[in-house]
C-alpha cells in the first residue's frame, strides 16, 4: 500500500475515531509472527493470542510469515489496512536490528508501525565451559586480554541475539574473542558443554539448567540489573556499565492506526500481562513481562536501535 493511500485511509478513520474505537474489533484479528511455527516467538505469540481473543471478543489468529530475517512478516503488517486488525509480534529484528544489519528493508522501520505495548524480555545468560579457569566476568575479561583471539563464543547464527550479545561483550570489554556461529541453539549448547567453544550468551532458560547441574559455569545475566529469575547471579552491567543484551518482544500494529484503537489494544495487552497467573506462566519459561504504554514502547525501540547500531557498525556485521 502506498504512503499516500495509507495516509488517506488513516485520515478517513481518524475522523470518526471514537466510534471506530467503540466498534473495534469488528472481525477476527491477525497476529503476524515473522518466524516459522514451532519456535519461541511462535509459542509466545500463541500464548498471548488466546487470552487476547477473550479480552477483545474476536478470534486472534496467529499467522506465520517467516523469511527475510523477519522482514517478510513485518512487511505484511506495514502494508495492512491501518485499522488495528493486523498485529505484529515484534522481536528485535524488524525495527531494531535489521535496518542496521541489512542494506535495505522493505518498509520504514519507524513510520510504518504503530507501537502498542511491550510484552516481555528474555534475559540472556553468560555461561562458560567449566574447564575455563574463570569464576567471574572480571577474570574472563582478563583471560581474554591475555589470550587475544583464542577464546570463542557460540551463537545460534549471524545476527541472532546470542551473536549480538557476544559482540556487545567484545565492544564494551574491548576484548578479542572469536565468534562461532551455529544453525540453531541445540548444537551450540552441545559443543559448549563439550568444550569445543569457550562460552555463550544465550537465553536464560537454555543455559541456566546446565549451569545449575555443573555442566556449565554461569557468570552473569545480560539485563541491566539482576534478574528475579536468577537473583544469585550478577548482571554483566555491574562489571561493564551499560551492558544490556536482553532481547525484548512487543506488539505493534500498522502505522497510521487511529490512537483510540491503539489505546484499546494496549489496554488489552497490558491487562493480560498484569494478571498474576499469566505472569507466573511467563516466569516459568524464564521470561519477564514488560507492559508499557505505546509512547514508552516507541522510546524503547528508538533507544535500542541506536544502541545496537553502534555495536553492529563496530563489529562490521552484515546479514548474509
Amino acid at each position: 500500500m502506498s504512503i499516500t493511500r495509507r495516509a488517506a485511509i488513516a485520515a478517513a478513520l481518524a475522523t470518526p475515531s471514537l466510534a471506530w474505537a467503540q466498534a473495534f474489533p469488528n472481525r477476527p484479528l491477525r497476529m503476524i509472527c515473522p518466524f516459522a511455527a514451532g519456535g519461541s516467538a511462535d509459542a509466545s505469540a500463541r500464548q498471548l493470542a488466546e487470552p487476547l481473543s477473550a479480552v477483545l471478543g474476536q478470534p486472534v489468529v496467529v499467522e506465520n510469515r517467516p523469511g527475510g530475517g523477519a522482514t517478510i512478516g513485518a512487511q505484511a503488517v506495514a502494508r495492512a489496512q491501518p485499522d488495528g486488525h493486523t498485529l505484529l509480534y515484534g522481536t528485535p529484528g524488524p525495527q531494531i536490528i535489521n535496518p542496521h544489519l541489512m542494506r535495505s528493508v522493505p518498509y520504514d522501520p519507524e513510520r510504518d508501525f504503530a507501537p502498542v505495548a511491550g510484552y516481555k524480555r528474555a534475559p540472556n545468560l553468560l555461561a562458560v565451559h567449566p574447564g575455563l579457569p574463570v569464576r567471574n566476568v572480571q577474570e574472563l575479561i582478563a583471560l581474554a586480554k591475555a589470550r587475544p583471539g583464542t577464546l570463542t563464543f557460540a551463537s545460534s547464527g549471524i545476527g541472532s541475539s546470542s551473536h549480538l550479545a557476544g559482540e556487545m561483550l567484545k565492544f564494551l570489554a574491548q576484548i578479542d574473542i572469536t565468534h562461532v556461529p551455529y544453525r540453531g541453539t541445540s548444537q551450540a549448547l552441545t559443543d559448549l558443554m563439550g568444550g569445543t567453544v569457550s562460552m555463550a550468551l544465550d537465553t536464560l532458560s537454555i543455559l541456566l539448567p546446565p549451569s545449575r547441574s555443573g555442566h556449565l559455569r554461569a557468570l552473569g545475566v545480560t539485563t541491566p540489573q539482576r534478574s528475579a529469575l536468577a537473583s544469585d547471579l550478577p548482571a554483566l552491567a555491574e562489571t561493564l556499565p551499560g551492558f544490556d543484551a536482553a532481547p525484548f518482544n512487543y506488539i505493534a500494529t500498522t502505522g497510521g492506526t487511529p490512537a483510540p484503537i491503539v489505546a484499546r489494544l494496549n489496554q488489552a495487552v497490558v491487562g493480560i500481562l498484569n494478571d498474576p497467573a499469566y505472569r507466573a506462566r511467563m516466569e516459568a519459561l524464564g521470561e519477564e513481562a514488560t507492559p508499557s504504554t505505546p509512547e514508552e514502547l516507541a522510546a524503547t525501540i528508538r533507544a535500542e536501535s541506536a544502541r545496537w547500531k553502534q555495536v553492529i557498525e563496530a563489529a562490521g556485521i552484515r546479514a548474509e
